[in-house]
């Protein structure tokens, strides 16, 4: 009789241990990059309502008023809370307006900081 080929037992669990840390790991950087995406369209969506704050007050043609501006916007479905802090800027003809901008939900943590200077048109 010839004897049958085949794999052990043992064979078995030890591909199925190395195939299950490599599903393990598959899994952990697909969330990571998930994880990331959202971050990053979040960020990204934040620094367009510091960037359309700032273009509102340009076309409007008047120079603000130095203090402290703050409101809500939505971008992209997502609710985002943005403070400008506004100051004069050599001899009073140009403003300084730093912009910061944090998501509704937690408003201590920003997610975009832009600085621009505005002048009299």
């Amino acid at each position: 009789m010839k004897q049958q080929r085949g794999f052990t037992l043992l064979e078995i669990l030890v591909a199925l241990a190395i195939l299950a840390i490599a599903l393990a790991a598959a899994i952990k950087a697909v969330s990571s990059h998930v994880s990331n995406e959202t971050y990053l369209k979040e960020r990204s969506f934040a620094h367009w309502v510091a960037m359309n704050k700032v273009a509102e007050l340009r076309i409007s043609g008047q120079l603000p008023n130095a203090g402290d501006l703050n409101g809500e916007a939505t971008m992209g479905g997502m609710e985002f809370r943005w403070t400008m802090k506004v100051t004069e800027f050599q001899g009073g003809d140009v403003r300084r307006l730093d912009v910061k901008v944090t998501p509704r939900e937690k408003p201590k943590q920003p997610l975009s900081s832009l600085i621009a200077f505005v002048g009299r048109p």
